[in-house]
């Protein structure tokens, strides 16, 4: 086991402090959900622990190293090859086939095609569509793919299951569970279900400008 994200003293404000004092630590192969209310903050730590947004201040160590001290270059190579983003909206590039959406992203990590991983989504015969011949469902799950498809260390999903209805949320995340522990990942989750966030192995909530971890 060892150490994939270290988040110590995290504060940040808007137009109002967010939130304060968070510290998070995510090990290989664990999976750790973020519950809270709209406007707590949930979406913004996701998007700082992401490397996506930074810090008023604190510290976020991804694999030992600092994402404030690093180089932008070496920020992308982490991006590319270790970090993997499901956000609540599928964001596939219109037009294009499902398998044409998902290639983008073995290519561009240097990684081979697991089809497998289509029955696992059972979106295996829906590939060779064009993403706008799909269901927002269908579309989701093509996006999950496309994001497991490129073998990142580390995976954040902001609300992945908040547009499915409930036996294919509950599939969605039996498969990202799955994969983080066949591929001794991490996962951090941000949702507003509370049973999708017990299916984790730990869950904490974001309330009050602090971040202190739900008994299961």
């Amino acid at each position: 086991m060892s150490t994939l994200i270290e988040a110590t003293k995290l504060k940040h404000s808007f137009d109002y402090e967010l939130f304060n004092n968070v510290n998070i630590t995510l090990e290989s192969g664990n999976s750790m959900a973020i519950v809270g209310k709209s406007g707590s903050g949930k979406s913004t730590l996701l998007h700082i622990l992401s490397t996506f947004a930074m810090q008023d201040s604190g510290d976020v160590f991804i694999n030992g190293k600092n994402t404030k001290t690093i180089s932008k270059d070496e920020i992308e190579i982490i991006r590319r090859y270790d970090l993997g983003i499901i956000f609540q909206f599928h964001h596939l590039f219109k037009g294009m086939k499902a398998i044409d959406n998902i290639n983008i992203a073995t290519s561009l990590s240097n990684q081979k095609l697991d089809n497998e991983l289509f029955a696992k989504l059972e979106i295996d015969s829906n590939i060779l569509q064009k993403t706008s011949e799909l269901s927002g469902g269908q579309q989701q799950r093509i996006s999950i793919a496309r994001v497991l498809a490129k073998k990142p260390r580390i995976i954040f999903a902001d609300e992945p299951t908040g547009n499915l209805d409930k036996e294919t949320a509950h599939l969605v995340m039996r498969v990202l569970l799955d994969y983080v522990r066949a591929n001794n990942a991490g996962l951090i989750l941000v949702t507003h279900d509370e049973e999708i966030a017990f299916m984790c192995d730990e869950v904490y909530v974001l309330e009050n400008k602090n971040l202190s971890k739900m008994e299961k």
